[in-house]
């Protein structure tokens, strides 16, 4: 077995120093009434600390925009119960030694009609499209476009306030920035679609406002994907040299770690070689990445989707730990695993993987 050593090294990058390379990767929990994260969801996110995760990326929380949300009972990143619904949850990560990022998370075409607080808000998108071919949404205007970019600085800047040790940008998975970036859902005539360059320029405008609210040294990280909610086999860019062609703009825009989510860490993203799609946004960029996908467990997340019986035993990690020892990425998140088993990383570190506890939708149940 591959040593273990690396997992648990030290993480430092600007203002964020984490004590090992484990996080906790953000998982849409729908817990939090009135859209305020209580005391529940502090003890949630301590509980991860207090098993050994270095860094916490929270739930997909909604920036100050009147069509973020898409689902009921999410956390909100504004107005003052919630903000200090946060501040609680920050205080209650730091005291167990943890690290912590809120998910900022505009749902954008995701979102339906009568999504409670705001109602009969239509879902807003690029170009009116949650699926292509479809417009059954709202088509944003320039004044909505900025509005929008508007509310994720605010939210980065009241992040960096709160006492948050990094903000991660949600650009991936089928909502709003993604929704930009992807062909097939945006059909925009103007400085916003058309070419890679151009779908990529809203996600720039957004980085670049956060990186104004919070300066040089407070890390951004921008979660992406090639693969849809509305498409598992949609491709941003399908070769390496369309890849960089998307990445580097981002990159020269602020983004200081790149969050890589693939459903299955470990396959190729490329035939020509055998790096994942962390180790290629890493080759690229030379950013700091993070690499995320069904780690730990020996199936990925649909076929739970599908199959509600169905249990996800404990799996290897060699190959894992191989790849980052061979610096393919840098850190690693940990969904569903962590879910079920606050103390998963404290396990892997004392070599107790017989006591992780399986994955299935009957855990859930029980989720704390």
């Amino acid at each position: 077995m591959p040593a273990i050593d690396r997992l648990f090294d030290p993480f430092l990058l600007k203002s964020l120093s984490t004590e090992n390379r484990v996080v906790m990767a953000p998982m849409t929990r729908n817990h939090s009434p009135d859209n305020i994260p209580g005391e529940a969801s502090a003890a949630y996110y301590r509980r991860r600390a207090a098993g050994g995760v270095g860094l916490i990326i929270t739930e997909g929380t909604c920036p100050n925009h009147i069509a973020a949300n898409g689902y009921p009972d999410v956390p909100y990143f504004h107005g003052e119960e919630r903000l200090a619904g946060w501040k609680a949850i920050v205080d209650a990560v730091h005291a167990e030694g943890g690290k912590i990022a809120p998910q900022l998370w505009h749902c954008g075409g995701m979102r339906k009609r009568c999504v409670m607080p705001e109602g009969d808000v239509n879902g807003y998108t690029p170009s009116g499209m949650n699926v292509p071919g479809k417009v059954t949404r709202h088509v944003m205007t320039q004044q909505d476009i900025d509005d929008v970019v508007r509310a994720f600085a605010e939210g980065a800047r009241d992040a960096q306030r709160l006492g948050f040790d990094a903000v991660e940008i949600h650009g991936a998975h089928g909502y709003l920035i993604d929704q930009f970036f992807w062909e097939g859902t945006n059909q925009r005539t103007d400085g916003y679609g058309g070419s890679m360059a151009a779908r990529g320029r809203f996600a720039i405008e957004v980085i670049e406002a956060c990186r104004s609210e919070v300066g040089p040294d407070f890390p951004i990280i921008l979660r992406w994907s090639q693969w849809k909610q509305q498409d598992y086999t949609a491709r941003l860019a399908p070769t390496p040299e369309l890849l960089e062609q998307f990445l580097a703009p981002l990159a020269d825009a602020g983004v200081d770690i790149f969050h890589c989510s693939q459903r299955r860490f470990w396959e190729p993203e490329f035939e020509s070689s055998e790096l994942n799609l962390a180790g290629w946004t890493r080759k690229i960029t030379g950013k700091p990445c993070i690499t995320v996908g069904s780690v730990g467990l020996d199936g990925e997340f649909l076929q739970f989707m599908v199959n509600t019986d169905k249990v996800a035993q404990t799996a290897n990690i060699d190959g894992l730990l191989e790849r980052l020892e061979a610096d393919e990425f840098d850190l690693v998140a940990v969904g569903r695993a962590l879910l079920v088993d606050p103390q998963w990383a404290d396990k892997v570190r004392e070599g107790r993987f017989e006591d992780i506890a399986p994955f299935s939708r009957e855990a859930l149940k029980t989720l704390v």
